[in-house]
This record gives C-alpha cells, structure tokens and sequence, in this order.
C-alpha cells in the first residue's frame, strides 16, 4: 500500500510549486475526484447527506478508500500548518496564541483521528489486505500527527499546572515511537524514503521536545527516542522487534557509528541521490569533461556532510562533552567517514581526466582536418601530432597524478586515521599505484625525447612500485560504479604487467645505443684494433658514423671463412624412393667397340663445382 510513500509525493510535489496553503487546495481537488470516483460524493445542489465510514472491506476491496483517509487527514494536517505559516509570517515577533492556537490544535485533532482510524482499519489484515509493514506505516503516521498535535499545545498554548519539567512527555513518546518505527522500516527495506522522513521532521522535533525536558545535548537523538518509546504496548514492541531486533537496544550493544545530528543525515541522504545519478550519467557522458563535471554534485553535498559533522563536533567541544562519551565517538567516526568519501571522490573525479585506463596508455590524438578545403583543391594531409603536444599532455597527467598523491597523504592528516595500521597499509598500496602511474607517463616523455636510458630507470622504478602495489591489502570494493580512490586488485596486476613489458623494451633500447655509441667511438679514435665495417653489418650506423677508411681490412690476413656446407646425395643413384619408375635391365653383353666410341664422343662436358654435378 505505500502509506508514507503516498503521503510523501504528494507533499513533494505540492511544495515543488507552492506552500502549505496551495497544497490545501491541492488536496481538496483530489477529494472530490476520489468521492466521485467512489460514489461518495455530493451532487451539486443537493442537500449534504452524511456517509457511512470506511470499512476494511472496502479499503481490500479498492484501495481508493484508503486513499481517502489518508487525503482527508493530509488536508487537515495541510490547513493547521498554513495558520501556522501565514502568523508567523504576519507576526514574526508575536507567539500564537487564543484562537488560532486553538484552532490550529482542532485541524491537528481532526487529522489525527483520521490516522488512527485509517490503523484500525489496516489492523483487520483479513479483510484490508493489508501486511505488517502496512501497519506499522500506518502507525507511524498517526504518532507523527499526535506527536505535532502535542507539540503544538505545549509550545505557547495548552500547559499542564501541576509540573512544567514533564509537559513535555507525551510529545517525546508520541515523536519517539514514530522514529523507532521509521527508523525500524528503514532497516528492513533499506528505502532512503524512510531516513528523509527522520532526518525532515521527527528528529528536528525530538531535539527541540528533549532541550525544553531538560535533558542535555549530550544525549542524542536514538537515545531519547528509545527511552521514551511506549514500551507498555506490546503488540507494538513484538512488530518492531519483528523488523529489527536490535530496534529498542541500548546504543552500547550496537557497532556502527549513529547519526546523531539532523543536518549530517539530511547531507548523506541527498549524498546517496546524487551519487546514485553519478552512476547513471557517467556512461551517457560523450566526453571526459561532461563525465568530470557529474562529480560536482557529489562533491557538494559530501563536502555539506563534512562542514555539518565539523558543526556539531564544535557545538560539543564548546559545551565541555568529554572525548569518551558516545555521541562524540560518533561524530568522530562520522567525520573521519566523510571526510575519507569526499577525498575519494575528488579522486575518482582526476582519474576521470586522465582517462579511462588511469593513463596506462598513451594513444595519439586523432588528426583534425580544417574545415576550410583548400585552394588547389586536394584533400589535406593528415600530419602526426607534434612532440610538444604530446609532451604537453603529459604534463597535464602529471600534474593530476600529483594531485591524486597530495590527497592520499591527506587522509592520513585525518585524525584517527594513522591509528589504523591497515588502513594506512591500504592506503600506502593505493598510492604505490598511482605513483607508478606518474613514473610511467614521464618516462613516456623521456622516449619522446629520444633518452632510452632516463625512460628505463622511470619504468623501472615504477615497476618496483607496481610490485608494491600488487602485494599490500585491498579495501573493500565500492558500492559504486563511479571511479573513486579504490584501486581493484586486477588493476595493479594489469599495470604490473605492462610495465614488465616496456621495461624489456627499453631495456633493449640501451643496449642497442651502448653498441652503436662504442663503434662511433672507435671509429672517431681510429683505433687499429677498431672492426671494420664489412664486420659490423648486423649494426645499425648513425648519420655520419660510417668510416669509409676501415670498410675491410687491408691487407687481408689468412683466417678460415664460414661458408655454405656441401651436401652430396650419393644414395639418389642406390636408394629406391616410392614412386621411381626402375629402369629397364638391357641383357648383359658387349656392346659393339663403334657404338661405345661413338657415346664416349657424345658424352658431355662435366659441370657443377669440382666437376661434381648430375
């Protein structure tokens, strides 16, 4: 049935192009759309007939009739604030008070019962249809409605006389149920709808009931909300434990870190959004810029969390909170989160500009032809990129990898960071990584530059850092699809492996420039014992570096010369091969003394070397 999802779009959508007032007129529209929808509705110009109440019959029936108490107590709830904003508009410096107060405390009555009536029906779940969830939603909204109902009879109206200190109470009990139960469904939906209705409205208004009860700031939000929870309801009890056990335990028994402020809440949930959208638009970015710039959004509402978790750390220093209390701890933890996720973001925003591959490889710019055709009219040529644009693009790299470690050394000036020596394991390796990175680009510069020697030691030294990287821990890997400072560990494999790769490379390149320097100096010194050229084919001279007077050596000196070896096939004429046709055998007998001269004259002159040959 979606209760807080119904009620909360149509507040959204209200407050989009109006106010209270205007959502007033909104929910009055949808009423009657609804009622004549359903056939409860008044005819014009007929006489007002009462109608019978919605039962849970009709609402499992047609979940419109749901909708209609859930309208009608939003229009009331929607009137009582309109008074509420329009007087304080009018009379800023004047507290409400008489009539209005009253009768805005008589619209909060009328939507409260609306509220409760929409449980009672919900509860009978075999006739509504509706589920556990539903109910407590349900729930939820009616303590949120008599919550404000009391809060609005003890801000400046309505006051107990017999004690002023616990006035108080049933507006703590009504707030702190709803934010048990919401914070409950939150848990086990995991639906920020939940956390925005938290961090909007009901932890606000915890804070300021628990100030006028006089309980200290030390003291957070979950605390209060806990202690004042009506546990004498145990039906109630029993559905919360049911989504969550750990729903009404002390905060000493739980392990992670509580948001104990409204505003840093408010900053993490619209930083889920925005990191939510990042995911979405970076594929459909065309180019690095518009990909860069989708992290600006994330990077203000993370950097809205930091300045929020500084806030309140600063309002509990000045009150004299000791670093040991819980709610310090929080905000402790809290903050090193933050500011550790705004880092790591600004991150994944450079490895966004370097490229998609961290600067890995090093492609060529694709060649621009000008637009403009040219006067003899042939085709322009397509030209190279020149050296220095590509030595100015990887300045620009290096300047971003810079960047990226001056950050990474930042996390560890976080304090608490340095405490955990895992962490700072993990952040050693990550920076390894891009370290290696840098080393790599310059070491491409120096290729450009024709300085093998300087590029293998770059590549070299980033091959050692590479090893680092692949050997230290790894974080866990990110929720997110969005590059940011993580580095997985196939990443640091890949980069180990290229780098391997050029190191041979280069490598080779040395060697080839050690030999081809050593002959040119021979040759400059006109060394005897210099090798002549006719020796030194296999290398490859230098403009210039030829000597054209030791191109053999003279006089020639007697020395054995490789050559081709001599193969004689004697078996052809006694091996019988598959496939040779076998000569006729002529009878054995003289041949005529004529006939032999005459084939010894015919006979042929040898040839082949040695006179060997067939």
């Amino acid at each position: 049935m979606d209760i807080t999802k119904f009620v909360a779009d149509h507040r959204e959508a209200a407050f989009l192009v109006g106010d209270y007032s205007s959502y007033r007129a909104q929910l009055s529209r949808r009423l009657r759309i609804v009622r004549k929808k359903l056939g409860r509705a008044t005819a014009k110009n007929a006489k007002y007939t009462g109608k019978a109440p919605v039962t849970a019959e009709e609402v499992g029936k047609n979940v419109e009739f749901l909708h209609l108490q859930l309208l009608t107590s939003e229009r009331a709830w929607a009137h009582a604030m309109s008074m509420k904003t329009s007087h304080s508009e009018d009379n800023a410096d004047q507290n409400i008070s008489g009539s209005t107060r009253q009768h805005i405390i008589s619209r909060l009555s009328k939507a409260l019962r609306y509220a409760n009536d929409t449980v009672k029906l919900l509860e009978d779940r075999a006739a509504s249809g509706a589920s556990d969830i539903d109910v407590l939603e349900a729930r939820a909204y009616a303590y949120a409605l008599a919550g404000a109902q009391e809060f609005e009879k003890q801000a400046e109206g309505i006051r107990a006389k017999d004690a002023a200190a616990k006035r108080w109470i049933p507006c703590l009990a009504n707030f702190s149920a709803a934010r048990v139960i919401y914070s409950s469904l939150f848990k086990a939906t995991k639906k920020d709808l939940f956390k925005e209705v938290l961090v909007g409205t009901t932890d606000p208004s915890i804070r300021y009931a628990a100030y006028q009860h006089r309980i200290p700031r030390t003291v957070g939000v979950p605390s209060v909300a806990k202690k004042f929870f009506p546990k004498e309801d145990a039906d109630l009890v029993k559905a919360v434990e049911k989504l969550d056990p750990a729903a009404l335990q002390d905060e000493e028994t739980t392990a992670s870190a509580n948001i104990v402020d409204a505003a840093i809440g408010q900053a993490l949930v619209s930083l889920e959004s925005a990191t939510s959208k990042l995911a979405e638009s970076l594929p459909a970015s065309p180019s690095t810029k518009d990909r860069a710039n989708a992290y600006d959004d994330v990077a203000i509402y993370t950097q809205d969390a930091a300045d929020a978790t500084r806030r309140a750390i600063e309002e509990l220093e000045k009150e004299g909170v000791d670093e040991g209390d819980s709610r310090m701890q929080d905000l402790r933890v809290t903050s090193l989160a933050v500011n550790y996720d705004l880092i790591a973001w600004r991150v994944g925003r450079y490895r966004v500009l370097i490229g998609t591959d961290d600067g890995l490889t090093f492609p060529p710019n694709s060649p621009q032809k000008p637009k403009r055709a040219r006067k003899d009219g042939k085709e322009w040529v397509e030209r190279e990129e020149p050296t220095g644009r590509k030595l100015a693009r990887l300045r620009e790299r290096v300047a971003l990898y810079d960047a990226i470690l001056q950050s990474i050394d930042s996390v560890k000036d976080l304090k608490g960071a340095t405490r955990d020596a895992g962490f700072v394991a993990e952040l050693d390796g990550q920076r390894a990584y891009y370290q290696a990175l840098k080393c790599l680009n310059l070491s491409h510069s120096h290729a450009f530059l024709s300085a093998p020697r300087q590029a293998l030691a770059l590549c070299n030294r980033a091959l050692s850092l590479a090893s680092q990287a692949v050997s230290s821990p790894k974080p866990t890997a990110s929720s997110s699809d969005a590059p940011k400072l993580t580095v997985s560990d196939s990443q640091a494999q890949t980069l180990q492996q290229n780098l391997e790769n050029l190191t041979l490379h280069y490598r080779g390149l040395v060697a080839l420039s050690q030999l081809s320097s050593n002959s040119d100096i021979a040759s400059k010194a006109n060394l005897t014992n210099a090798a002549p050229v006719v020796e030194r084919l296999n290398e490859y001279p230098t403009s210039g570096s030829v000597d054209l007077k030791n191109l053999v050596t003279w006089p020639p000196k007697l020395k054995p010369v490789p050559v081709k070896p001599l193969f004689l096939d004697v078996a052809w004429n006694y091996v019988e091969y598959p496939g040779q046709q076998k000569k006729a055998q002529e009878p054995p007998g003289e041949k005529p003394q004529a006939e032999t001269v005459q084939a010894e004259e015919a006979k042929p002159a040898k040839k082949g070397w040695f006179s060997f040959g067939r």
